[in-house]
């Protein structure tokens, strides 16, 4: 026995030769049982085992299978009350076929994306060449741009006096003055309601009453 043990690929080839060599179907048993004494799978979990008591052979060999059954290289069915597995050259050979297939058809896909992108790349360039008078047009805009920070630095240091804002304080302005005015008639049409109803004529004596100043008709919403 080799104490050096066979690393997961070797064991995985190993398994894949058994099944391959013998073209048959097997159980988990008989298959715990010849791989480690046919192939040396599992001997070095066997050492292992004999160490530490927690390892068996058998947990390597179905490992391995596992694997090997995830990738689609072994087959197993149930079959009774038994797990039977199986592996022929053909189903190795169709499945490398399908995978050979499938990393084809992506590396066409990708070519085709390569191909689409170097063309998009060389139309994007057209025009672009560096030529004297594309490279006066980018001086040209890298000034016009540097003199609309500048400018915009300024602006924001005026405040108050930025023209959108001083707009924005005329329009609100307006629409106070309007309200203002309206509810400066509405309180005039609830006076002379009132007045009418009960038969008031002192009318500065009203205001006083109502907290209104004097100055309440001179008010000016020109």
């Amino acid at each position: 026995m080799s104490k050096r043990g066979l690393s997961r690929e070797e064991k995985r080839t190993k398994m894949m030769e058994l099944f391959h060599e013998k073209s048959e179907f097997f159980t988990l048993k008989e298959l715990e049982k010849n791989a480690p004494k046919q192939k040396g799978i599992g001997e070095l979990a066997m050492f292992k085992a004999q160490r530490e008591l927690n390892h068996p052979v058998q947990q390597s060999v179905k490992e391995i299978l596992d694997e090997l059954q995830a990738d689609g290289l072994v087959t197993m069915e149930k079959i009774g009350t038994s797990n039977y597995y199986w592996s022929f050259p053909s189903t190795a050979g169709a499945k490398k076929q399908a995978d050979l297939d499938r990393l084809t058809k992506e590396a066409d896909t990708l070519l085709d994306k390569i191909t689409e992108a170097r063309t998009t790349l060389a139309s994007s360039q057209q025009g672009r060449e560096d030529t004297p008078e594309r490279r006066q047009l980018l001086a040209t805009l890298a000034d016009a741009e540097t003199t609309r920070a500048t400018l915009k630095t300024e602006l924001a240091a005026y405040g108050a006096a930025d023209p959108v804002k001083y707009q924005r304080k005329r329009q609100a302005a307006a629409v106070a003055k309007k309200a203002a005015q309206r509810w400066h008639d509405n309180v005039d049409a609830v006076m002379s309601f009132i007045k009418s109803q009960h038969a008031l004529d002192d009318e500065a004596g009203f205001r006083h009453t109502m907290g209104m100043g004097d100055d309440w008709d001179d008010i000016d919403f020109s």
